[in-house]
C-alpha cells in the first residue's frame, strides 16, 4: 500500500502509467503460470504427497529434479519474450498505439522486467518447499522486499532519471528487478540453512538432465500442470481482455483499476493467501494419509474464516471505497478524478471480495485431491459469463464495469467450487453454519452504518491540504470499526478465539 501511495502521488494515473502497468502486468501473467499459478498447483500437492510416503531423501531429489527443469524453461521462456515484447504489449493493451509515446514505453519496460519472471518462479518453488516442511515466514516476508525496492526507485532513483532527461516512470523498473533479484537471494539461503538447496542438474549433463525430465515426480507435476495451466490461462485470459478493453478507454483507466485492484488485494492476501498458503500442505498430507474427515474439517475451518473476516471488508469495500481510496493515494499527481474513477472501480471488486478469497480456500480443496480439471472446467464457464457481462456492463459503468463483471464472476466462482466439492463428497459442512452467518451479519450490517455513516459526515477529498489529520482519522474509523466488530460478535455469542484452532467446531463454540 506504501509502493501504490508513493506511485499514484509521484506519477499520478495518466498514459505513461497505463504504460507502466500493461509492462508490468506482462512478466506477472506468466509468473502466474510458472510460478504460484499453475506450476504451484501441481508442486505443493505432489512434494507434500512425497515427504508423507517416501520420506525426506526422495523428497529432496524430486525438489533438485523439478528446480533443474524449471530453471531451463524459463531461460527459454524469457529469452522468448524479450524478443516478442512488442507483440505482447499489442496483444496486452493495442489501445496504446493511439499514444506512441506510452506504447514504445510499454515496449522497452516490458522487455527489461520480462526476466522477471525467472526470479519469482523460482521463488515460487522455494516458497512451496518451505511451506511444505511448514517454514512459512521466510515466504511470507520475501515480497515485502519488492515493495522496498519499488519505493526506493520512486523515491530516489526517478528524481535522478528525470535529471538525466529519462522518463520517470523507468526508473520502477530498476525496483522491480531489483526486488525479484533480492527475493530470490533470501528464499535460496533460508533452503540453505534448512540443508534443503536443490543439486541443479544442467542440460551438458545429458543423462543426469533427461532423468530430471523423464522421473516420476516430474512427470506427475507435469501431468497436473497440464489442466492446471489452462485453468490459470483461462484467469490470466480474462485479465487480458480486460487490459485490453481499458486501453481503449480514457486515459488513466488502466491505472484507475490497477490503483482499485492493489486496494482490493489488501485483504485478499491477507484473508484469501495466508489462509490458501497454510491449508494447501496441510490438505495435501491429509489425502495421502486417507485422513477424509480432518480433510473436510480443514475446508470448513477456512470457509467459516472467510465469512468471518471477509464480510466486513467487503461492505467496507462498498460503502467506504472513497474515503479509502482518497487517504491513501490522493496527494500529489493523484487528481479528484482519479479518486472518483478509482472509487467505482473499488465498489466494483468490492462486490465480489467474498469470492475471490474463497477461491484461495476451496482451490486447493481441489489440488490437494490432483483434481485440477474441476477448476479448469469452472473457469471456463465463468470467463464466458464474465465478458458477457462485460458486454453490459461496460458500455454504462466504463472500466468499473469491468471491475464489477470480475466481482460477480468470482461470486460464481466460489460458488460453483462449493458445490462441486461437496457433490464429490470431498467437504461436507459441519453444524452451525446457519447460526455462524446470522451473528456475521448482524455484526457486519452494523458496521457497514458506522462507515457509511463516516463517509457521509467527513469530506474526505477535500481534506487533501490537512494530511495528517485525514490520516489520523482514517486510523480513528478503521479502529472504531474493529471494536465494534469484534464487540458485535462477542455479545452475539461468538468465541473468535476458539475459531483459531482448526479442529473448532460449532458445538465447541457454543452455536
Amino acid at each position: 500500500m506504501v509502493r501504490e501511495l508513493l506511485m499514484a502521488s509521484v506519477f499520478g494515473a495518466n498514459a505513461m502509467t497505463d504504460a507502466f502497468n500493461v509492462a508490468f502486468r506482462i512478466p506477472n501473467l506468466f509468473r502466474r503460470l510458472f510460478a504460484e499459478g499453475a506450476f504451484g498447483q501441481a508442486f505443493v500437492p505432489v512434494l507434500a504427497s512425497t515427504l508423507q510416503e517416501k520420506g525426506a531423501d526422495e523428497t529432496q531429489k524430486l525438489i533438485a529434479q523439478v528446480a533443474s527443469v524449471l530453471l531451463s524453461v524459463l531461460v527459454l521462456t524469457s529469452i522468448v519474450g524479450v524478443l516478442g515484447a512488442p507483440l505482447l504489449v499489442w496483444l496486452m493493451a493495442s489501445g496504446l498505439e493511439q499514444n506512441p509515446p506510452a506504447q514504445q514505453a510499454a515496449v522497452v519496460m516490458t522487455r527489461w522486467m520480462f526476466p522477471y519472471i525467472a526470479f519469482m518462479s523460482l521463488v515460487a518453488l522455494a516458497a512451496g518447499v518451505l511451506n511444505t516442511w511448514r517454514r512459512f515466514a521466510v515466504p511470507a516476508m520475501t515480497p515485502v522486499l519488492l515493495n522496498v525496492c519499488m519505493i526506493a526507485a520512486a523515491y530516489w532513483v526517478s528524481p535522478w532519471f528525470v535529471t538525466m532527461g529519462w522518463p520517470g516512470i523507468d526508473a520502477m523498473v530498476v525496483g522491480v528487478m531489483l526486488g525479484g533479484v533480492c527475493q530470490l537471494s533470501v528464499q535460496l539461503w533460508a533452503l540453505r540453512r534448512m540443508g534443503l538447496m536443490p543439486r541443479m542438474v544442467w542440460p551438458w549433463q545429458w543423462q543426469a538432465y533427461r532423468g530430471a525430465w523423464g522421473s516420476e515426480g516430474t512427470q506427475k507435476i507435469l501431468s497436473l500442470m497440464g489442466p492446471a495451466l489452462l485453468g490459470v490461462s483461462v484467469a490470466q485470459l480474462s485479465l487480458l481482455i480486460n487490459t485490453q478493453i481499458a486501453s481503449h478507454m480514457a486515459s488513466g483507466s488502466v491505472s484507475w483499476l490497477s490503483y482499485a485492484d492493489r486496494l482490493m488485494e489488501f485483504p485478499t492476501a491477507l484473508l484469501g493467501v495466508a489462509l490458501g498458503v497454510v491449508l494447501t500442505p496441510q490438505l495435501s498430507a491429509a489425502r495421502a494419509a486417507q485422513e477424509l474427515q480432518r480433510y473436510s474439517a480443514l475446508l470448513d475451518w477456512g470457509l467459516k474464516w472467510v465469512l468471518v473476516l471477509c464480510a466486513p471488508c467487503a461492505l467496507a469495500l462498498l460503502v467506504f471505497a472513497k474515503p479509502l481510496v482518497s487517504v491513501l493515494y490522493h496527494y500529489g499527481a493523484f487528481r479528484t478524478q482519479d479518486v472518483e474513477q478509482t472509487a467505482l472501480a473499488l465498489t466494483g471488486y468490492g462486490v465480489g471480495l467474498m469470492g475471490l478469497v474463497a477461491i484461495k480456500v476451496l482451490a486447493p480443496g481441489f489440488y490437494a485431491a490432483h483434481d485440477t480439471r474441476t477448476p479448469v472446467r469452472i473457469a471456463v464457464g465463468v470467463l464466458v459469463f464474465t465478458q458477457l457481462m462485460n458486454l453490459v456492463l461496460v458500455p454504462v459503468f466504463a472500466q468499473a464495469g469491468l471491475a464489477l463483471s470480475i466481482g460477480v464472476g468470482a461470486m460464481v466462482n466460489a460458488t460453483c467450487l462449493w458445490y462441486f466439492l461437496k457433490r464429490s463428497g470431498r467437504y461436507t459442512p459441519q453444524p452451525g453454519w446457519g447460526a455462524l452467518a446470522l451473528q456475521v451479519g448482524l455484526a457486519s450490517t452494523g458496521v457497514g452504518a458506522f462507515l457509511w455513516w463516516c463517509a457521509q459526515h467527513w469530506d474526505w477529498v477535500g481534506l487533501q491540504d490537512q494530511a495528517l489529520m485525514r490520516v489520523a482519522l482514517m486510523a480513528g474509523v478503521l479502529a472504531m470499526t474493529a471494536l465494534l466488530y469484534a464487540g458485535m460478535l462477542t455479545v452475539l455469542g461468538l468465541k473468535v478465539k476458539a475459531m483459531l484452532n482448526p479442529q473448532w467446531s460449532a458445538k465447541s463454540n457454543g452455536i
